[in-house]
């Protein structure tokens, strides 16, 4: 294909771009535009080597884009006198948001908290609550680990105005990332919207119920995949306040998002954007006034690999950029030893400064939205926002996202991508720094802590085929 046959349908033709195009036609000596310097993401999207400026963009902002984003520390040791410390460490130099992951939850890699009323009051013992947002990652006890946290708030009397919460409350994730509900599908439904009937009438703030993509991410899922998996849960969350007779006007601030940041700068930056503003159009499809999205970033465990550690920081301080560029509301980065066990205290720092450098050193939050007109991201963002409502379509089609998840169905999408992703890793058309591209000869002892990992979660009425979480490295077979 010629340069000059790639100006787009209806395009008014620039000049500059005829002239680069030219350029460009040039240096290739005859080879394809197309193959050189066109790509495409997992989904198919079309990722060009130049973009115009998007003139009449508008901003995706955060609901409070004046403030910086919450720098959130994942508190998961097994045994509570350590976790203790850590909480106290962690928000003693500068974090202001944990990250509660208890045992059995998908996302806890094999350890986490004890599942005890008494191991969440001794971690939130000493935390100034009124300042740091508390976070319950989604787990197959979220429930009564809401009831515990809301009596242990009433312990403290705390006043509820001034808290930052997330009860975790995810079924979908639980389903998917552990392959069990505790109670059937139906009587999910019919049970759920009576506690939240219940909680709307104690006035507990903060995030009910969440949409959780990083099971699905973790697993193998595409950007799209991703977005729509959580859009398919927010939508059956507002089912479920209908049926709790709860106007959605007001219920819809209470769903929040948790989703993974990878290496993947710009892509990561669109897939946080295209979040708030599929879930805006999801209310305004339910004809009622928009309420910012409320989303939590995590850097993506799949991407972490078990050679060279270091590169490992490279990565996760990208994925961190990514994600505050991108407006998320509260970001946490998974340490650089995660891959070999449980973090030591050095790869925790090294996880908490680099937010806080980032955030008080560098001022990435300065700018609301600075991706807001680039030809680039914003073409992305469409793109994903395209794509993502095709499979939330797609995911209602099946019945909802708990009935998709039973039959096997987003399952089967999940893992088909996470085939195609290894086979382009072991071709090298894509490459991992320090796994598939200047591997280390040899490994190093890394520093962890000393726990047993914990066994996954058995108890359950509903089955599906589970989806865990493996690592890009782990794919290919460039890391034991």
């Amino acid at each position: 294909m010629s340069a000059g046959a790639l100006t787009r349908d209806n395009e008014v033709p620039n000049a500059d771009r005829q002239r680069w195009l030219a350029l460009a036609e040039k240096a290739l000596a005859g080879a394809s535009f197309e193959e050189k310097l066109v790509s495409h993401t997992d989904d198919g999207i079309r990722v060009e080597p130049l973009y115009e400026r998007a003139a009449a963009a508008e901003p995706i902002v955060r609901a409070n884009p004046g403030s910086p984003w919450i720098v959130s520390q994942r508190i998961d040791d097994p045994d509570i006198g350590r976790a203790k410390a850590q909480a106290l460490e962690d928000v003693a130099q500068g974090a202001t948001g944990l990250s509660l992951v208890f045992e059995g939850a998908p996302n806890a890699f094999g350890y986490g908290l004890p599942r005890t009323a008494q191991a969440l009051e001794t971690v939130l013992d000493g935390i100034p609550l009124n300042r740091v947002q508390i976070r319950i990652d989604a787990h197959p006890w979220s429930r009564p680990m809401a009831d515990w946290l809301v009596a242990f708030l009433g312990k403290r009397r705390s006043d509820p105005a001034k808290l930052n919460l997330s009860f975790g409350i995810d079924p979908a994730a639980i389903l998917a990332g552990t392959g069990r509900l505790r109670m059937s599908i139906e009587a999910l439904q019919e049970s759920m919207p009576q506690s939240l009937a219940h909680f709307f009438s104690m006035g507990v703030p903060g995030v009910l119920l969440e949409a959780d993509g990083r099971v699905f991410h973790n697993a193998g899922a595409t950007e799209a995949q991703e977005l729509g998996i959580m859009l398919a849960s927010a939508v059956s969350y507002l089912r479920m306040f209908e049926k709790a007779r709860q106007p959605l006007v007001y219920a819809a601030p209470h769903i929040g998002f948790a989703l993974s940041a990878d290496q993947d700068q710009f892509l990561s930056m669109a897939k946080v954007r295209a979040l708030r503003r599929l879930w805006a159009r999801v209310q305004e499809a339910c004809s009622i006034p928009t309420s910012t999205a409320n989303i939590h970033a995590e850097t993506s465990f799949r991407m972490m690999t078990a050679l060279d550690l270091e590169t490992n920081i490279l990565r996760t301080t990208i994925a961190c950029f990514a994600a505050a560029a991108g407006g998320a509301d509260s970001i946490a980065i998974l340490p650089h030893t995660v891959a070999h066990g449980l973090p030591a205290p050095f790869a925790r720092r090294v996880a908490r400064n680099a937010q806080l450098i980032m955030a008080n050193e560098s001022h990435i939050d300065q700018v609301a939205d600075p991706a807001c007109g680039s030809g680039g991201v914003e073409a992305l963002t469409a793109g994903l926002c395209e794509a993502a409502w095709s499979e939330l379509q797609a995911i209602e089609a099946e019945g909802g996202v708990l009935s998709s998840l039973q039959d096997g169905r987003i399952q089967e999408r999940v893992r088909t991508a996470a085939a195609q992703r290894a086979a382009a890793f072991r071709s090298r058309e894509r490459a991992i720094v320090g796994a598939t591209l200047y591997p280390q000869k040899t490994e190093r002892a890394v520093e962890t802590l000393a726990a047993e990992r914990r066994s996954a979660f058995t108890e359950g009425i509903v089955m599906c085929e589970p989806l865990f979480p493996v690592r890009i490295d782990q794919a290919i077979g460039a890391a034991s």
